[in-house]
């Protein structure tokens, strides 16, 4: 707890990850007695005495629950989120919450509470976003583990722009109860960390089933937390499509992702140029955001309107304007594209593509306006290269690649097999220790 304390008071100042922080004797003390439990013989659990600060998205007993609005300004947790309680019981020691967008939309770290997370590795810029706080929190070191949450990208992106490694689980290995649309499905929760390794043994600790959550009912996959060897066996066939078929790209980006085909060859992966047929996504992905945070955040809009961003009240107006023919014509469309999710991954093992279309942007912007000289239509236009991928429901994970020549992260996102997250966790140990971006700290 003192290593982690000492290198939060040296850079939340500078990067604003962590929120509401407890006092350093209460952090202390909640470390003594995880001293204790372990000296009294007691099951230490899978993540003893390793302090974590949740996602301020997520409720949890006796620390700040804001939500990044000002709507939430003053409000504590009563009570621990599924995920919260889960992680408490495994012997992590929750000492802050991570710093997030207003309601966690979009995909940079900004609210009126807290202000701006700023990127370490450069504080003109942004960590992304939403888990932008957990990003800057892990690549400074003042966390060792954290845990995200994914609609459109926010475990992948802040992993992206902070050089850190991110899953984005298969839908429904990990609970995401209080949740009101419990089968929806879109919107995931999971984990980040340094490296692979540390990742699985997060999510070891959050997957599995729940009484409370109907939308997570399948057994833990056996093995899931066990340490990485990178073994992926014979004959890996990687399709490799970094742009997802013509998503423009920035040239920087564009230039560190072109060299990792030759590292996916070197380790051994068969790697073609293939492409999952992503038809429809976007219409699929945006249709459901719209309505989906129009019933989750529509009924503030009257007595709120004032204290909410631009973006969120143009989005929740445009889910209000969706009709039942809009909703049935997106999960019709969903359908069709799960099918042909299944049929692409009985021929490969895994996707390789692009996480960001973009590298770190200036902090004081709201959203980048362009990629590579196309005008992006909306706030969220910038990052279809992971808001696509949400929609096969499939788990990817984000995992250093390199740097620009100006010292700016770069990330490679892998997409496996639906329920294969294991697997595709070793792939990218693998790719992590072929490539080796990822020691590089700021």
């Amino acid at each position: 707890m003192d290593a982690h304390l000492t290198r939060i008071h040296e850079w939340n100042p500078k990067v604003n990850a962590l929120v509401g922080l407890l006092p350093d004797d209460a952090c202390r003390d909640m470390a003594r007695e995880a001293d204790a439990r372990l000296a009294r013989g007691d099951s230490p659990g899978a993540l003893p005495g390793l302090p974590i600060a949740f996602k301020d998205l997520h409720e949890a007993a006796g620390l700040v629950f804001t939500r990044g609005s000002a709507i939430y300004r003053d409000t504590v947790g009563a009570t621990d989120s599924v995920l919260a309680g889960r992680l408490r019981g495994a012997g992590a020691l929750p000492i802050a919450k991570t710093n997030v967008p207003e309601f966690g939309l979009g995909s940079h770290t900004f609210n009126p509470v807290w202000g701006p997370t700023r990127n370490p590795y450069d504080l003109t810029r942004s960590a992304g976003g939403s888990s932008g706080g957990a990003g800057a929190a892990l690549a400074t070191g003042m966390l060792p583990i954290a845990d995200g949450s994914d609609l459109g990208g926010s475990l992948r992106n802040p992993a992206n722009f902070n050089n850190v490694v991110a899953l984005r689980p298969t839908v429904g290995l990990v609970p995401t109860a209080p949740d009101s649309l419990p089968r929806l499905g879109f919107s995931v929760n999971g984990p980040m960390a340094r490296s692979a390794d540390d990742v699985a043994l997060l999510l070891d600790a959050m997957a599995g089933p729940d009484p409370r959550d109907p939308g997570c009912q399948m057994p833990k996959p056996a093995g899931l937390g066990a340490p990485l060897t990178g073994d992926i066996g014979p004959g890996c066939l990687v399709a490799w499509c970094p742009d997802l078929g013509g998503l423009p790209l920035e040239p920087a980006v564009r230039r560190v992702l072109d060299r990792q085909r030759a590292t996916l060859a070197e380790m051994g992966c068969q790697v073609e140029e293939a492409c999952l047929d992503l038809t429809d996504a976007d219409e699929i992905f945006l249709t459901v955001r719209r309505w989906r945070t129009a019933a989750l955040l529509g009924p503030l809009l009257s007595a709120h309107r004032h204290e909410m961003k631009r973006d969120l009240v143009d989005e929740i107006e445009a889910g209000q304007r969706l009709t039942g023919a809009d909703l049935a014509r997106a999960f019709t469309a969903h359908a069709a594209l799960l099918g042909r999710v299944t049929a692409f991954f009985a021929e490969f093992d895994a996707l390789a593509c692009a996480v960001n279309q973009v590298v770190p942007f200036d902090v004081n912007l709201t959203w980048p306006r362009a990629v590579d000289g196309v005008e992006m239509e909306h706030y969220i236009a910038w990052m279809k290269s992971t808001y696509w991928i949400t929609t096969t429901f499939a788990p990817a994970v984000s995992v250093p690649a390199g740097f620009t020549p100006e010292g700016l992260p770069v990330g490679l996102q892998l997409v496996g097999r639906p329920w294969g997250d294991r697997r595709l966790l070793e792939l990218a140990h693998r790719f992590e220790q072929a490539n080796n971006a990822g020691t590089h700290r700021p």
